[in-house]
């Protein structure tokens, strides 16, 4: 499948707004590169339980990825809902409520983002439906848990996630694939919010469906723009 414009098609708007090309594809591949060694020490760091690994690699990971996919000519829309995740992900190195508000602000305007680069395509309406069977009743099940003055924020948070899981998956298998860990990454955060029992290393799950979530959310949106399903 090609982007090329064909007689009275017009090309899709995520293909028309596109960043420069960069500074190169090797400086892509070493971003790349560096993308995988900060998340395995991230990762390395949370399963250890070395503190002081994760402060220093998670800062690093979405300005690397974003390095790599500006080298790519990834649409500027891609790169901002990147740089607005790694807005969220120093937020959230800090304990405290109002760096947790401050982290989910930034998640959603860089879901917003999202939401605006996956355009108006024609949905499946079965997932559409699973995804908010999905957001009810985790809201539902939560809700009673969360600290008060959480609740409002965490039900918006999670009605405009759950829209841009259910919208990826009109960019193909691995965009989709990309919001539905996102939204899985972040009820792992919700739970601990609201002190459910959580899996061995908690922080380690968050992380890995996070990492996994932006990358498959990234290269699905250029795959797609490259004719590749």
């Amino acid at each position: 499948m090609s982007t090329a414009e064909s007689p009275g098609r017009p090309a899709p708007a995520w293909a028309a707004d596109r960043a420069p090309a960069g500074p190169g594809p090797r400086i892509g591949r070493i971003a790349l590169l560096a993308f995988a060694v900060a998340a395995a020490v991230d990762l390395g760091s949370l399963l250890a339980g070395w503190h002081l690994g994760h402060v220093i690699a998670k800062p690093l990971l979405m300005p690397l990825l974003v390095t790599h996919m500006a080298t790519r000519g990834a649409p500027r829309l891609l790169l901002a809902a990147l740089l607005f995740g790694w807005g969220g992900d120093l937020a959230l190195l800090f304990d405290a409520e109002p760096a947790f508000l401050v982290g989910m602000g930034s998640f959603a305007v860089g879901h917003v983002c999202y939401l605006v680069l996956f355009g108006k395509r024609p949905a499946n309406a079965l997932l559409g439906g699973a995804y908010a069977l999905a957001l009810l009743g985790t809201v539902a099940l939560l809700w009673s848990d969360l600290p008060p003055d959480l609740r409002i924020p965490v039900a918006g948070y999670s009605l405009l996630l759950t829209a841009m899981a259910f919208r990826s998956s009109t960019l193909g298998l691995r965009a989709g694939i990309g919001g539905g860990l996102f939204l899985l990454s972040d009820t792992l955060i919700a739970t601990g919010v609201a002190a459910w029992p959580q899996l061995p290393r908690p922080d380690f799950w968050i992380m890995a469906t996070y990492l996994a979530a932006q990358y498959l959310l990234a290269t699905g949106t250029t795959s797609r723009e490259a004719g590749v399903r």
